[in-house]
């Protein structure tokens, strides 16, 4: 009997090999199990007079629970078609996108208006996207729970959620009598009514001056601590992308960057922010270099790419020199 007969052999090994290697991934957990939002290679196309253009290029992006986070990006990157995606108002050409255990590319049209209603928040930058006019502060809160036939507390739930931002003094108020700072604080209230397990913000400060501004983010970051809703804020504004703890930068329909910021305590006692950037490997490998280093380095198309052993250099192409 050969080696490879009694189970020895070279053609042995690789056969075990290969079947460790199946039940691992098996028993590897499915990407993103444990997030409340998980996107997956997401792809969205639009198609305009017969030409398609990709907004959504392969975007992988997980959030976890509890998170109070800031998408930025420059007009044309693809946050807003993401925001749109997660608020289930459009739906993924390809890829997979789920929130709280909805998958949002599966939904029919049923699933998805329940989605709205009682998964996701949403809040707007044009402030008279946010509030009927014909209605109070309170009306206004009061709304979306009647709408979900939960009546009972609707009262009391709107004039919880007013104080809590703030705003309790203009209950009997209606739209057009409320600041653009106030109006942004009742949207909030709005969206918080059903008690979603996320809330999106597309740009809600974009129209308010710098201090109404953090008047606003105050009232998110509020909604965070004391309810604990997770929140992910589309955003032009530094001051509030630097107030998060998570920023996450989207260019070209990917997420190319992300900037972690934690607290550091030194040996006095001293208390201090500290901010680190990363760049995001996607699920496919690929990497966004920051434009800034590649130029300083006049790097174009292709880089000469070494492994070490705790690090990969990457270095201007010398191929011709």
């Amino acid at each position: 009997m050969t080696k490879t007969e009694t189970g020895t052999g070279p053609a042995a090994t690789s056969l075990e090999e290969l079947e460790r290697r199946a039940t691992a991934r098996r028993d590897r957990p499915s990407y993103g199990h444990d997030a409340l939002i998980a996107c997956d290679r997401l792809v969205r196309i639009f198609t305009t007079d017969g030409v398609e253009v990709q907004a959504l290029q392969g975007l992988d992006l997980l959030v976890k629970e509890g998170e109070l986070m800031a998408l930025v990006g420059a007009s044309g990157s693809g946050k807003s078609t993401l925001m749109n995606v997660l608020a289930g108002l459009d739906v993924p050409t390809a890829g997979a996108a789920r929130v709280a255990g909805c998958d949002l590319v599966a939904m029919d049209a049923k699933a998805r208006l329940r989605y709205r209603r009682e998964i996701v928040g949403f809040v707007w930058q044009q402030t008279a996207r946010n509030l009927l006019p014909y209605l109070t502060a309170a009306q206004n809160v009061a709304l979306p729970m009647q709408l979900r036939g939960r009546s009972k507390r609707k009262a009391e739930r709107a004039e919880e959620l007013l104080a809590m931002l703030d705003i309790a003094d203009a209950r009997d108020r209606r739209p057009h009598q409320l600041s653009g700072g106030q109006q942004q604080r009742v949207a909030i209230a709005v969206a918080l009514a059903n008690n979603p397990a996320v809330l999106l913000a597309d740009e809600p400060t974009g129209e308010l001056d710098s201090a109404t501004g953090e008047q606003v983010f105050a009232a998110f970051r509020r909604a965070n601590d004391e309810l604990g809703t997770t929140i992910v804020i589309v955003t032009h504004d530094q001051a509030v992308a630097s107030e998060v703890r998570r920023t996450v930068a989207i260019r070209d329909g990917r997420t190319s960057s992300e900037v972690l910021r934690r607290t550091e305590v030194d040996e006095q006692g001293q208390e201090s922010l500290v901010a680190r950037e990363y760049a995001m490997l996607d699920r496919a490998g690929r990497l966004q270099l920051p434009a800034e280093y590649t130029q300083a380095l006049g790097m174009e198309h292709r880089v000469a790419l070494e492994l070490e052993q705790d690090h990969i250099g990457i270095w201007p192409d010398d191929a011709e020199r």
